[in-house]
């Protein structure tokens, strides 16, 4: 159902679809950024329609390469019987549907660039059941990108939007921080009431607790549902401040937000089984507007922009301590082997976005022993000729560590043959998804060892 956006807390918004060009080379690849889906909507009251723009971006991977000027290719012809398209200067019109745009030189060290910045208007006979696609190549030089598209809908109703707010890094810890979005209503019809629904990573602290929001502390991080009464008429737009703590243990935080025409339904869709406390300090309000109001329990047209995520990251560091353990016992035996990842602070650490191992810890299985017990967070590498001559295990921790937190390995090993001291390292590994060497300053204590009879 469209309510559960807002119930994501940690997930990402796919609001582009990417085409893959041959790669170049120099090992650099092109790309295109588009929308991939943008509902266009109908007629005002007053039979009006309303202009949605299309952002289209090109970007490349490798920023050691300089990209000359490219061209950028548009196909709408496929929404012509219900759609009329706007060109931006940089774009050349070949017939009203189809246009070739200019694409600046992205020099090296530079991600992307904007493309074209098109305009779209349902006609005002528009057909509610209307659809198409808007196809786009891109050549730059010798890279080209493979076909991308964007599919066109028509439709009635209120259409919320948030602003994306910029990733925030090198933030203090201890201070207080704003994120500000631009809340907007692109549809066609009025919001009587919104239902926002706001997430702070477990870095960040609320400075308000608004008597309209009700909380949920959770292991990552304090949601928040907030109802808000003024009714968004088509065309409104107002801001969206909230003002945040930075934690002494910040380090990699998330603020997360949605927004929705409020219904009954969608609350308690987002409430589902938790028990959310309400704020007792002043209403989160926003300015009067005027227009037409809507039925209460009207569905968003488009919810492509409904949800956005800020990254903040704080200046801060996180010092992981890895022990191992000693074990005794006889041949034939099976005893534990533990492997422990202490995180020393004075930061928490996360990996709410790619979902990895805070820490991911590989070792050997000492000599005279064999493994015949893995947790479920644990994997293991075969012997290769190119590798290792034995297995390699390798285990991960969960995606976050609390400060002064720790997990723990058990490891099953079978003693086939007493030989004192057998010891095997075990250690951090520096290729993960979340390097520890970007937080940890004290590499040193990332390795430890296991030792059977010793």
């Amino acid at each position: 159902m469209k309510h559960r956006l807002l119930g994501a807390a940690v997930a990402g918004c796919a609001l582009a679809a990417i085409g893959a060009g041959p790669v170049h080379a120099l090992s650099d690849q092109l790309w295109i950024g588009v929308p991939y889906e943008t509902v266009l909507p109908g007629p005002d009251t007053d039979g009006s329609t309303r202009e949605r723009t299309l952002e289209v971006r090109i970007t490349h991977d490798n920023l050691d390469n300089d990209v000359p000027a490219g061209r950028l290719s548009v196909d709408a012809s496929e929404i012509a019987s219900f759609a009329v398209v706007s060109w931006p200067a940089n774009c050349l019109p070949e017939t009203p549907t189809k246009a070739v745009c200019d694409v600046p030189a992205m020099p090296a060290g530079m991600e992307g660039v904007p493309a074209a910045l098109i305009g779209l208007r349902a006609l005002p006979d528009a057909d509610l059941s209307a659809s198409g696609t808007v196809r786009y190549t891109a050549t730059a030089g010798e890279l080209s990108a493979a076909d991308t598209e964007t599919r066109i809908t028509v439709g009635n109703g209120p259409d919320l939007g948030l602003s994306q707010a910029p990733w925030q890094r090198g933030l203090t810890p201890g201070t207080d921080h704003t994120v500000r979005a631009t809340v907007a209503n692109n549809g066609n019809r009025a919001v009587e009431r919104t239902l926002l629904w706001v997430y702070s990573s477990y870095g960040l602290r609320f400075k308000e607790r608004h008597a309209n929001c009700e909380y949920r502390e959770g292991a990552t991080g304090t949601g928040a549902l907030c109802v808000l009464d003024e009714a968004v008429a088509p065309g409104q737009r107002y801001d969206l401040v909230t003002r945040l703590g930075i934690g002494r243990n910040a380090l990699y935080e998330r603020f997360d937000h949605s927004v929705l025409p409020y219904s009954d339904a969608a609350l308690e869709e987002a409430r589902g089984d938790y028990t959310w406390t309400r704020g007792a300090g002043p209403e989160l309000d926003l300015l009067p507007v005027t227009g037409q109001r809507a039925a209460a329990d009207e569905d968003d047209v488009d919810l492509s922009d409904n949800y956005r995520a800020v990254v903040l990251d704080a200046k801060n560091s996180a010092d992981l301590k890895l022990t191992g353990n000693r074990m005794r016992g006889a041949a034939g035996d099976t005893v534990t082997a533990r492997m422990t990842v202490l995180n020393r602070g004075p930061a928490w650490v996360a990996s709410l976005g790619a979902g990895s191992p805070v820490a991911v810890v590989r070792f050997q299985a000492p000599a005279g022993t064999s493994v015949v017990g893995l947790p479920e967070d644990c994997w293991t590498q075969p012997p290769s000729e190119e590798g290792p001559s034995e297995a390699t295990y390798f285990c991960g921790t969960p995606i976050y560590l609390h400060d002064k937190a720790s997990y723990t390995f058990k490891v099953q090993l079978r003693i086939d043959k007493v030989i004192r001291g057998a010891r095997a390292v075990v250690e951090t590994i520096r290729d993960s998804e979340l390097p520890v060497e970007r937080f940890d300053p004290n590499l040193r204590n990332n390795v430890s060892a296991i030792v059977v009879n010793g």
